[in-house]
């Protein structure tokens, strides 16, 4: 004898409310990681003017102080600079968002202040 399953057990409904349920989730992770990679990629191209901007700048003698504090206030900067061979060197490194992705860029320029 053949039991059949009664028109309760033969339902789809719900599935579509699972899988949604899902997959949303899933697709805001990898919209959120996306965002992320472009916030990220975006401090790198900052980062990178302002290290060529502040090589030119300890190349004449000046300070960097107006060039540094117009840098994203969210990123923790640090400077470090070092002169060699008539070249002046500028290394920008920040921490980026909440979590600890370091980001560096660096530049030189002629050392024409001394």
């Amino acid at each position: 004898m053949t039991r059949r399953a009664g028109p309760h057990l033969r339902s789809d409904g719900g599935g579509v409310t699972a899988e949604f349920a899902v997959a949303v989730p899933a697709a805001l992770a990898v919209a959120a990681l996306l965002l992320g990679g472009v916030q990220l990629a975006a401090l790198q191209v900052r980062l990178q003017d302002a290290a060529a901007d502040v090589a030119r700048t300890l190349g004449r003698g000046e300070r960097p102080d107006a060039i540094l504090a117009a840098l994203p206030a969210s990123a923790a900067t640090t400077l470090s600079s070092s002169s060699a061979d008539g070249l002046v060197c500028a290394r920008l490194t920040s921490t980026a968002g909440p979590l600890p992705i370091d980001v560096s860029a660096s530049a030189c320029a002629l050392d024409a202040g001394g």
